[in-house]
């Protein structure tokens, strides 16, 4: 947020947040939940010098809270607050904004470029590829850009890569939207030149290791705060990147319900702008750049709690370039969809930002917070609200994902590998393979022409979306594709043809895109034995 804001800012989350704790018993229960939970979380920190001056801190804190009378643990519980508020809060630089989105499209399309020494060879005839080329925003664009002139908007959406925010932040540019502000996991910053942008563009610091309750309600106040200054938010209610490569279904509602929150206080405020939209979309890569570790990671975690990742392909240079190059050899693009927009009750709401029932029907918005002749919050009615609002942003990522080639053949053949091994364990089968160690291609091109049949008549009906390929290619043309990018980028293919078989060697990776389609949970789409 812009300097003149921040200080604002941070004074009005640590009295809301005071706010909750009513009396002497609660204060205690915070600062001694707070003061467990650092310090455990300060066993595994990696900077040595800053778990030391955070140790004596939280110290300081124990000790002069010990015993202490009921308003000097008052103070304490503000100074902790505080603390956490003020490594939160984002920055926001005009002039660093305005350089980044002069340099960063034509940067990263030299780069993109110099990924084939063929472009670069006639770039000066042709011109270069650019990020116009790779990117499609597609969907509701024109609404989204309405939106933001009638209200506040928050863009909420699917989450694969941590290139995402970087993806979403240039599209929003183009779009000719102001910057929005987005929380980012503490790890990205710990690369100094991507976290002094991420720092003065916008991005606030959330550390998915701090487990207080404290600093939970924090974060939550500071998205609340910000899109009652008017800041356009993003972020992924999805709460990190798909472990398993399919579409959300868990979502966090705690900042998702924050705009609810936001909206009481504008109307409460008497503001000329009150209204806060809630836009689902999502984002669609043929390839995804940590695809090995992310699917690793979830199988190696699935049913316990889920450890930060800060070394996976992001983090590594190399990889990032590889990738790209990748996907510009292959002519892959990258499809951000918008959906609907929705009020933060989970209703939809038309061009003009006026909400409608199912049937299409105007409803007033602020008879949904009606208390005591005015407006104002009701947690547990409140809860009910935001439940619903999270059922309408799952409907929305399931009927706006676009389905790729990748995510077909890898379904086929992932489908077909699981029927020819009914008895055999999930675990068991991606460590050996089962019976068979490929199978034949004519086989495979067969369900894959009557599961493109069924994804057709589904992509007509609106269910989803299909990109070009999957649209109008025939079988062999999208079996093909899908294999030059299963082959290309990732260290072992998920798929390989040698001959007239088709091989499944990386069957983490099938599992992987395969789970794309899965997660979309449509009725009928099954692949027949």
């Amino acid at each position: 947020m812009l300097p003149k804001d921040k200080e604002r800012v941070l004074v009005e989350i640590v009295e809301r947040v005071l706010s909750a704790y009513h009396d002497g018993a609660a204060v205690e229960r915070a600062i001694y939940d707070t003061l467990y939970e650092e310090r455990r979380r300060l066993e595994t920190e990696r900077d040595r010098k800053e778990a030391a001056r955070q140790r004596a801190f939280y110290d300081r804190i124990y000790s002069d809270a010990n015993g202490a009378a009921p308003e000097v643990q008052r103070r304490l519980l503000k100074e902790i607050v505080r603390a956490f508020a003020a490594e939160v809060a984002g920055h926001f630089d005009p002039r660093i904004y305005a350089a980044a989105t002069r340099l960063i499209p034509p940067a990263l399309s030299v780069l993109l470029n110099a990924a084939s020494p063929l472009r670069l060879l006639t770039a000066a005839t042709t011109g270069f590829a650019n990020l116009e080329d790779q990117l499609r925003v597609e969907g509701e664009v024109e609404t989204l850009q309405h939106l933001a002139t009638l209200g506040t908007t928050v863009l909420v959406p699917t989450h694969l890569s941590n290139l995402d925010s970087i993806v979403i932040g240039y599209a929003l540019h183009r779009m000719g939207l102001p910057p929005y502000i987005y929380g980012a996991g503490l790890n990205l910053f710990h690369n100094k030149l991507i976290g002094f942008f991420m720092h003065h563009l916008g991005a606030y610091k959330v550390d998915r290791r701090k487990k207080a309750l404290l600093y939970k309600d924090v974060l939550k106040t500071y998205a609340g705060c910000t899109l009652e200054a008017g800041y356009h938010n993003l972020f992924f209610p999805g709460g990190t990147r798909s472990r398993n490569g399919g579409v959300e279904n868990h979502l966090k509602l705690g900042l998702l319900g924050m705009g609810l929150s936001a909206y009481v206080h504008n109307l409460a405020a008497g503001k000329a702008k009150p209204d806060i939209f809630v836009v689902p979309c999502t984002l669609n890569y043929q390839l995804v750049l940590e695809a090995e570790t992310l699917i690793d990671d979830h199988l190696k975690e699935v049913g316990k709690s889920r450890y930060i990742i800060e070394d996976d392909e992001f983090s590594k240079p190399r990889r990032i370039l590889d990738f790209i190059e990748k996907l510009l050899s292959l002519n892959s693009r990258i499809h951000l969809v918008i959906s609907r927009p929705l009020d933060v009750f989970g209703n939809e709401v038309d061009d003009d930002g006026h909400s409608k029932d199912s049937r299409g029907r105007r409803l007033d918005r602020t008879r949904y917070v009606a208390r005591d002749g005015g407006v104002g919050l009701d947690p547990q009615r409140d809860a009910e609200y935001t439940h619903e609002l999270a059922d309408s942003v799952r409907k929305a990522y399931r009927r706006d994902t676009l389905v790729s080639s990748t995510h077909a053949l890898a379904y086929t053949v992932f489908r077909l590998l699981r029927a020819r091994n009914p008895e055999v364990d999930l675990y068991k089968l991606l460590r050996t393979g089962g019976k068979e160690t490929s199978f034949s291609a004519i086989e495979v091109y067969e369900r894959l022409e009557r599961l493109l049949d069924q994804l057709r008549r589904l992509a007509a009906d609106g269910r989803l979306w299909l990109d070009d390929t999957l649209a109008k290619k025939d079988t062999v043309a999208v079996a093909n594709d899908a294999l030059a990018h299963l082959m290309s980028y990732h260290r072992h293919p998920a798929v390989v043809r040698r001959g007239d078989r088709l091989f499944h060697e990386d069957r983490n990776l099938l599992l992987y895109y395969h789970n794309r389609l899965d997660s979309l949970g449509l009725p009928g789409l099954e692949v027949p034995r």
